[in-house]
């Protein structure tokens, strides 16, 4: 007989980074990843060609990946084997001040945007913009036209005050797709519980995150563990409940790391608000951001075995390993 782990639709709510192979992710028995497909830092023609290399590598039998657009195309990556690839953003700049090119990248296959990454865009402001502002007028417009459209709004780099304005101002589910709880680790990145609450108020989901940048306590003599993890997933589901919550290991899926050290290097000198303590006491290598126990996606099962052990029932581990999350994509899309 199957094991849980391998009869779950397992759903990964971020992973940053993807050469084309799927071979960790399939180990790992995921069903489906959020996967940002351009870099924050990316140009236009480079965004643009994201999504014909993906949409062609998606329509290759032997690839490993199928292209999600609706949430029964999860259903059918299950059936078949296959790695559903979600195609995500972090950050708007490619909308410029022009919220009708949401529909354009909606057609390309474009299903989940974070609305910022860390600083301010004309949409509002990041995490760590010290100002606060929350979202724009224009802002206003993007979270609009993406109720309109269907598209997923992500919150997880967003500023205390950007998110408060879109949980009030959005008319479907939001998601933070890959963030922790303030009131645990006081990060950067992490939430405080009015948006934790604000979120699952939309209806939307919290992904609890393995990253050591979300779960560190601060001590270079304590690095980021599966059981800091479990901690932060108990005080989400203690606030919001087991029907809010999900997971996004913000990890990434690679044949080679080589392009990885180069976001990780990114992250370090553009965003070193956010990293630069971390990076000093555990160095800046792909596996050192995550707990040694589960530093790869392919070692997943793990994470449901942890869940298992802390006491969690097998249907409410459904739920946070992907079940949650399904249902509410399948809201916001329609399908």
């Amino acid at each position: 007989m199957a094991s849980l782990h391998d009869r779950l639709t397992i759903i990964d709510g971020l992973v940053f980074h993807s050469d084309g192979d799927p071979r960790w992710l399939k180990e790992g028995g995921i069903t489906a990843v959020n996967l940002t497909i351009r870099s924050p830092i990316d140009n236009f023609e480079t965004t643009f060609d994201a999504f014909a290399t993906w949409r062609q590598r998606c329509a290759d039998p032997g690839s490993g990946w199928t292209l999600i657009e609706r949430a029964t195309d999860i259903d059918r990556a299950k059936r078949e084997g296959k790695v559903g690839l979600i195609m995500g953003w972090q950050d708007t700049k490619m909308l410029g001040d022009k919220a009708e090119r949401l529909e354009a990248f909606q057609r390309l296959g474009l299903r989940i945007i974070q609305l910022t990454y860390n600083e301010a865009c004309p949409v509002g402001d990041g995490c760590l913009e010290k100002r606060n502002a929350g979202l724009s007028n224009f802002g206003h417009e993007v979270v609009a036209e993406m109720n309109r459209l269907g598209l997923a709004i992500d919150l997880s780099h967003t500023g205390e005050r950007t998110c408060l304005d879109t949980a009030a101002a959005t008319k479907q589910p939001i998601l933070l797709t890959h963030a922790n709880a303030k009131t645990v680790t006081d990060r950067p990145r992490n939430k405080s519980d009015e948006v934790i609450r604000a979120v699952a108020a939309t209806g939307g989901i919290v992904g609890v995150s393995l990253h050591g940048f979300m779960n560190w306590d601060g001590n270079p003599a304590n690095p980021p563990t599966l059981n800091l993890f479990l901690r932060h997933l108990k005080h989400v589901v203690n606030l919001v409940g087991i029907e809010h919550v999900g997971f996004g290991n913000d990890m990434a899926a690679l044949e080679s790391s080589e392009k990885a050290n180069e976001i990780l290097g990114m992250s370090f000198t553009r965003y070193a608000g956010a990293t630069a303590d971390f990076v000093r006491a555990f160095g800046n290598t792909l596996e050192k951001r995550y707990p040694d126990e589960l530093n790869n996606p392919r070692f997943l099962a793990r994470k449901t075995d942890a869940l298992l052990k802390a006491g969690y029932k097998e249907g409410e581990v459904e739920k946070i390993m992907g079940g949650n999350l399904r249902r509410v994509l399948g809201e916001i899309w329609r399908g």
